[in-house]
């Protein structure tokens, strides 16, 4: 005759384990007879009923408690910040340039892929398509460079760091009295290890840009550091620089950063710095004189009208941009900078958006050489991120269309070639909208493809102080 079940403990959890043959152990809250882990067994004793949140569907809450709940509740819309305008670096939409749902790549007739290569190859012929070699180093990362506990991911990482930074060195971006702008922040290693090579600098500011709340942060590393941190959530689409109160307030110039840089992110990103920027600054500096020195509590005195405007000339609202890029195959035409470009090579909206699609054909040769570990941990790829891991990091590796189904069967070999033209492409627009706002500006691999597909620095500097090697 089978053992009756032991009665639960007094005062303890009524939920019994049916794997460990006994009762919870835990003690609910006062007048509950279950604990927080097993709640949900309550529903069928008090028939109080779980719903989904109706602002965001990935949790649940308590019908009699959804009021409450919606009042307090991460995902509710919060008021927004002075530095959100809306759109204000989005591109402009053009109504006779809205595409019909396009046809994938795979469904295209033989024909029409060969049409497709042949304005690409066109297209590209004017372009240089020989990048410079600009692989480096800092200091500030030999230690952990060395670290022998470091795995492949995270040396991966430390490695185009250290080469951005040295970059930025060889640019004299590295310095006091500045504020960097790291977009695509992340955790926020990058504006780290920036912090870490201007330990004796003066007045550096740094404001991460991340659409969404980032787990792991590394800012808390940084609160007894003379440098002044600060997250600002918000979609740079929506982001107005000259609202930022420390850039109202210190006038510091401008380093925009990113390393991976995801697509479309990247041109709202330049945007953001070289037109929009600007062009308010510009705005709040056409004041009068008198009247701007009048109204600064500061200033008591009014100062010589002709320094002043002096001043103003020489100052420079972003001296330099410096963005890993990544991704281009998530790139959008309304939002892309080089549109002009595009137009002035006899190709528009429907090139683009198949172009930026075969980008993705670029990294198509890590579908070899990973096609087993993807088979033994695919779990890990798709639901799983590692500390040292980024999202985008194998978002470039995913197919976007399927080239096994493309007609003409095109060998990996030339998908790579196309992909990376592609790339290339789409590049030079944004290098053509840099020079003409008045900077000069490059593309380099800053590391090697081995540790990373996406191996291509963009980098930028105000045509006057742009040093010998930064143009294209």
């Amino acid at each position: 005759m089978a053992a009756s079940p032991p009665a639960p403990l007094e005062g303890g959890c009524g939920y019994f384990l049916e794997r460990k043959k006994r009762f919870c152990r835990m003690v609910p809250a006062a007048g509950r007879r279950f604990c927080g882990e097993h709640a949900g067994a309550a529903q069928e004793e008090n028939s109080r009923k779980r719903i989904c949140c109706p602002l965001d569907p990935k949790h649940t809450v308590y019908e009699d408690q959804l009021e409450k709940h919606l009042k307090k509740c991460n995902s509710r819309e919060k008021p927004k910040p002075d530095y959100f305008i809306q759109d204000i670096n989005a591109g402009l939409k053009d109504e006779t340039e809205i595409l019909d749902e396009l046809v994938p790549i795979s469904s295209l007739s033989e024909e029409q892929l060969e049409n497709l290569i042949k304005k690409l190859k066109k297209a590209s012929k004017g372009v240089n398509c020989t990048l410079k070699d600009q692989i480096m180093s800092h200091p500030a990362l030999n230690d952990v460079l060395n670290d022998p506990k470091n795995g492949d991911s995270a040396s991966k990482h430390l490695k185009q760091q250290a080469s951005i930074l040295g970059n930025m060195e060889r640019l004299n971006l590295l310095g006091p009295r500045r504020c960097f702008v790291e977009f695509g922040a992340g955790r926020g290693k990058l504006s780290h290890w920036v912090d870490i090579a201007l330990q004796e600098a003066e007045k550096v500011y740094f404001l991460l840009v991340e659409r969404v709340t980032t787990r792991f942060k590394v800012d808390g590393k940084h609160k007894n550091r003379n440098s002044v941190f600060e997250r600002l959530q918000i979609d740079i689409q929506h982001l107005s620089l000259n609202k930022i109160p420390v850039l109202i307030k210190e006038k510091l110039p401008v380093v925009g950063i990113g390393k991976h840089l995801c697509g479309v992110a990247t041109d709202l990103a330049l945007r953001c710095l070289v037109e929009t920027y600007p062009t308010r600054c510009k705005e709040r500096n056409e004041e009068p004189v008198a009247k701007r020195v009048k109204n600064d509590a500061e200033n008591d005195t009014l100062v010589n009208e002709g320094s002043e405007k002096n001043e103003l000339e020489q100052w420079i609202p972003v001296t330099g941009i410096v963005i890993a890029l990544c991704c281009h195959h998530r790139c959008d035409w309304r939002h892309y900078v080089g549109k002009e470009f595009f137009r002035t090579l006899g190709l528009g909206p429907v090139e683009f958006n198949y172009f930026q699609r075969m980008s993705s054909w670029a990294t198509c040769g890590m579908r070899e050489t990973t096609l087993e570990a993807s088979k033994i941990n695919i779990k890990k790829r798709d639901d799983q991120i590692s500390d040292n891991e980024e999202e985008h990091d194998h978002e470039g590796y995913r197919k976007t269309d399927n080239p096994e189904g493309l007609p003409g069967l095109l060998t990996v070999e030339e998908r790579k070639n196309i992909g990376r033209l592609c790339k290339l492409l789409i590049d030079q627009g944004r290098i053509q909208y840099l020079q003409q706002k008045g900077y000069n500006a490059s593309l380099q691999y800053y590391t090697d493809s081995f540790v990373s597909l996406e191996n291509v620095l963009l980098t930028a500097l105000p045509k006057q102080s742009s040093t010998p090697d930064s143009t294209t």
